[in-house]
């Protein structure tokens, strides 16, 4: 009986096993490479769409992340659920929209 409440003890201080969660994106232009690493994942990405998993549970990051690389995101899907509206504009605010931005000019 010793024994047995003894394996039950040292398996409730076990870590639960983390599951990396499966992302997809859709970046308004199609990236130029096929391959894109990001901070917490690796990206695949074919035609219009990346895809990715991680252990990273933060979707927003991980978008504004992607759009660092791949220029705004249309479209951000984490385990089956697609951003907001809201959380999507504070995704792109990451994007790299090909503008650079004028220097202040002092007189």
């Amino acid at each position: 009986m010793n024994r047995v409440a003894a394996f039950i003890a040292a398996a409730s201080f076990l870590a639960a096993p983390a599951f990396a969660a499966t992302y997809s994106a859709k970046p308004t232009t199609a990236p130029a490479t096929a391959k894109i690493i990001g901070k917490d994942i690796s990206w695949s990405c074919a035609g219009d769409t990346c895809r990715g998993s991680t252990e990273a549970s933060r979707p927003v990051i991980l978008c504004q992340d992607l759009a660092k690389h791949a220029g705004r995101i249309e479209s951000f899907v984490a385990d089956g659920k697609e951003l907001s509206t809201e959380q999507l504009a504070k995704c792109n605010t990451a994007a790299k929209d090909g503008q650079t931005a004028e220097l202040a000019k002092v007189n």
